[in-house]
């Protein structure tokens, strides 16, 4: 079995610029993140895009999609912004699929202290190759449905609505 990873951006992949204190993306965490993570189970990586999941649009939604079904792999990890996670989830959910797809993402930047990102990688890899096919969120040590998931902005928390 081979686990395919796709990477969208959000702030898990997001650096840090120290000259002006802005958020932004460069080249993608993912590669240290693997081999910081040690899995022994095979990845492929695929890099969809690198955008905040608020300027994602419907035609980069389209291409995500395209990845999965493209995908020989039948266990996905998607790696997302969550301000529209539920959102593209919902395009994955909507297109039949024998294929599981998980996505997860992050609240605090990988590259930044006490970052969630590794956590909810580990937990997204680990389920992806236990559950059953379907489209879900793994956040935070919880595993929700695409369509009983909702981001609690108030909270920093994903929860079912």
């Amino acid at each position: 079995m081979t686990l395919r990873i796709i990477a969208t951006g959000g702030t898990f992949d997001k650096h840090y610029n120290e000259l002006n204190g802005v958020l932004g993306f460069g080249e993608s965490h993912l590669p240290e993140v693997i081999a910081r993570s040690r899995m022994t189970i095979p990845v492929a990586l695929e890099t969809v895009s690198l955008l905040d999941s608020l300027d994602m649009q419907d035609s980069d939604r389209r291409k995500v999609l395209a990845a999965c079904q493209a995908a020989a792999e039948k266990a996905i990890v998607i790696v997302h912004g969550t301000d529209t996670m539920r959102e593209t989830a919902e395009v994955l959910g909507a297109a039949p699929s024998d294929k599981t797809i998980v996505f997860t993402g992050a609240m605090i930047p990988y590259e930044i202290a006490n970052s969630d990102a590794l956590f909810n990688f580990g937990f997204a890899c680990g389920v992806a190759q236990t559950l059953p096919a379907g489209v879900y969120v793994a956040m935070n040590g919880k595993i929700f449905t695409w369509d009983k998931v909702t981001k609690n902005r108030a909270a920093g928390v994903f929860e079912a609505p």
